[in-house]
């Protein structure tokens, strides 16, 4: 299909009407890239920091595993809280906009009159759409939520958040370990695991920015390179700290 035919293809009255009832899945993406990508800054800087101390493929997988999975429910537990804190202050302000319209409703007309007047109606056509909003108090009340408020009228399930923040992040943090696990059960791994951890963990800072491109104007390559710049800044700052702090590690670890 070419360039010109899928963008037909999405704006067929069907293909809107479901992107628009369906967009509310850009938060549970933004939640997937964020927790992707710090799963493996995090997850790599661990490694970073304990393979420039010298410790072992053991020690690695013990702090690497621990740190992922607090970090990890950390990091869900906050986008839980947070996305439920917006939540309840939308309902909040539903309530408050619905007593509103009850006790002034005069007044909140006036609301959607300068509302759309800013947006270019006037005359008869500003009166229609008053008319229209207001004759509804659903609609009337949505309107406010949307408009004064700037709030969605949609917003996103704070557990679906939190666990697709969870997943993503333990899905990607683990591939920084997977060397580590190879050289702990078979001691014939071939090469150094944090060389090994290198190249994954490159691989998917870039897999990562490269997805995250399709959802905004940067290009694949662009948008790839740049998180992989990140993370190798993430890693080297990692690194340096526990080589410098290898002299504290107590021999045999």
């Amino acid at each position: 299909m070419s360039h010109h035919e899928n963008h037909e293809a999405e704006h067929t009255p069907e293909a809107i009407r479901n992107r628009l009832r369906d967009r509310s899945n850009s938060d549970y993406l933004k939640d997937s890239i964020l927790g992707a990508i710090d799963g493996a800054v995090t997850t790599f800087a661990i490694v970073s920091s304990v393979a420039g101390a010298g410790l072992s493929s053991g020690l690695v997988i013990v702090l690497g595993l621990a740190n992922m999975l607090a970090d990890g429910f950390s990091m869900a537990a906050g986008n839980f809280s947070g996305t439920r804190a917006e939540n309840q202050s939308a309902r909040k302000y539903r309530r408050e906009e619905e007593e509103e319209i009850e006790n002034y409703p005069e007044g909140e007309r006036e609301e959607i009159r300068q509302i759309y007047a800013a947006k270019g109606f006037e005359g008869e056509t500003l009166d229609k759409v008053v008319d229209t909003i207001t004759a509804d108090k659903k609609r009337w009340v949505d309107t406010m939520i949307q408009e004064e408020h700037g709030l969605p009228l949609h917003p996103p399930s704070a557990t679906k958040s939190a666990l697709f923040t969870f997943s993503a992040f333990i899905f990607i943090g683990t591939i920084p370990l997977i060397a580590y696990f190879l050289d702990a059960a078979f001691d014939s791994f071939s090469g150094s695991p944090f060389t090994a951890a290198c190249i994954l963990t490159g691989c998917a800072f870039f897999a990562i920015g490269a997805f995250k491109s399709r959802y905004t104007d940067q290009h694949w390559l662009s948008s790839g390179l740049e998180t992989l710049a990140i993370g190798t800044f993430a890693a080297v700052l990692a690194y340096l700290i526990g080589y410098l702090l290898r002299p504290l590690v107590p021999e045999g670890l």
